[in-house]
């Protein structure tokens, strides 16, 4: 029996990988839109069913 699908095999220095910058490129590829479904779609998992997002900002003025 033969593959049929290729096995891939990437190996990585992980104390010179730099995540970061791999994850940054990955979502400069990709659409506004597929970007935006992704936050929402993480927003979703995060709050409950009828949960609302926080969306106010509070900021405290520091008198001297």
């Amino acid at each position: 029996m033969r593959r049929k699908i290729a096995m891939v095999f990437n190996q990585t220095d992980l104390k010179n990988s730099n995540q970061s910058l791999e994850d940054f490129s990955f979502w400069l590829s990709k659409t506004p839109q597929e970007r935006l479904a992704a936050v929402t779609f993480l927003v979703n998992r995060n709050l409950k069913t009828f949960q609302r997002m926080d969306k106010t900002i509070s900021s405290q003025k520091i008198m001297k």
